[in-house]
């Protein structure tokens, strides 16, 4: 992969998120307005200055008008991006290289979601008529299929490995409890997760995250105008995307341990920011743990695990809130939540106000390491999307 990247030359001045939540007394338009609002409110840019917009958003809408709507945007581009739960990473990717491109001078990106009161479980996209090809499985049951064929290649039996994903979700979920945004606000315990009624092979409800309503928003400028809008930016130093092809699902050598695109994007993201050592480098990640099978195996794929070895430091505890690498502290997709066009950029409003030292006292992180990873995936094992973004608060 050979993107040259924009490594320090566009700075993120302005972020907002919203809850995520069942929010039944908020449509989309709501929560478009909240994110944005408080996005202005967090610096000196205002919405006159803004010169071009990105909406992500899944299901919420067809155009910009989705955006231009509520926040009432007059004649200027307004721009809708989907790629299945990279969505609003996407966003955000195409104000960033929009700017960088010197085509604008502000761009804001917006990810929202709402689907809890919308008659329907999950995601509702409509699909072309089947010609057999398809795969009949539910994700739950796609990504189930990690947990037992990573066992088996590693050497890890049964009960261990239950171990592990309980692990996960434990951490998580104490995360989130510390986190006023988050949609499951209370801890768990192992024996809570491991109890759980069954969601599809050997995943609990405890390993699945659950959809929830959200948005979340950034602006974006040239590095140089930075300190014109906040006195504390993130750079962007890497945006990498990777998409498949997938014939994961057809490949008779795909073996479900690992995401390919995951670990490519990841290469290519380190390649971007000078990255060499991402365990001592990042002072935290945020990742697309859908599952908690899906959490273990991009430990490895971005690099914070020898392959093979994930299990063993999920159980040592080298990615909790004191860990050698802090993943998901801010509950994550598990306990935060997942309105798909907005998750993306819910990462990176955690790395926001981990880096500049303004997250809640319970879960903010004390390092003097200066950047942070956040990682995004959309689709299957096997027919991937992936994003990985480096941020960081000091020009390189």
């Amino acid at each position: 992969m050979a993107s040259h990247g924009i490594k320090d030359r566009v700075a993120i001045v302005a972020m907002g998120c919203t809850p995520f939540a069942e929010q039944w007394d908020k449509g989309l338009d709501d929560l478009i307005i909240d994110a944005a609002t408080e996005c202005f409110a967090d610096s000196k840019a205002t919405k006159d200055e803004v010169d071009a917009y990105w909406l992500g958003t899944a299901q919420g809408g067809m155009s910009g008008i989705t955006l231009a709507r509520p926040l009432q945007i007059d004649g200027k581009p307004v721009t809708r991006v989907e790629n299945y739960c990279t969505t609003g990473s996407e966003a955000l990717r195409a104000a960033a290289y929009a700017v960088a491109s010197g085509a604008y001078d502000m761009a804001m990106a917006v990810g929202v979601e709402k689907v809890k009161d919308s008659g329907y479980q999950g995601l509702n996209a409509q699909n072309p008529p089947m010609d057999g090809t398809q795969r009949t499985l539910t994700a739950a049951a796609m990504f189930s299929m990690v947990a037992p064929a990573y066992a088996q290649k590693y050497g890890v039996d049964e009960a261990t490995m239950r171990s592990v994903l309980s692990a996960i979700a434990v951490k998580n979920h104490y995360n989130g409890a510390r986190n006023p945004r988050a949609q499951f606000r209370r801890e768990i315990t192992a024996e809570t997760a491991e109890k759980a009624p069954k969601i599809a092979g050997g995943l609990g409800v405890y390993d699945c995250a659950g959809v929830a309503d959200g948005a979340a928003a950034a602006i974006v400028v040239r590095a140089e105008d930075a300190h014109r809008y906040t006195d504390s930016p993130l750079y962007i130093k890497a945006l990498s995307f990777a998409a498949g092809s997938g014939s994961g699902l057809t490949d008779p050598d795909y073996d479900y341990t690992h995401f390919p695109e995951c670990a490519t994007a990841a290469q290519d993201a380190y390649a971007q920011a000078g990255i060499t050592d991402p365990i001592a480098e990042l002072a935290m990640a945020e990742v697309h743990d859908c599952f908690t099978p899906t959490e273990l195996v991009l430990m490895e794929d971005l690099g914070f695990a020898e392959r093979g070895t994930a299990w063993q430091a999920v159980l040592d505890g080298r990615f909790a809130l004191d860990g050698d690498l802090p993943i998901n502290p801010d509950g994550g997709l598990k306990s935060f939540g997942h309105p798909v066009g907005a998750s993306g950029l819910r990462m990176i409003f955690e790395a926001w106000l981990q880096l500049r030292g303004k997250a809640t006292p319970e879960r903010q992180l004390s390092t003097s390491k200066t950047k942070a990873l956040t990682h995004n995936l959309g689709g299957y094992p096997g027919e991937m999307v992936s994003f990985v973004s480096v941020l960081g608060t000091e020009l390189d």
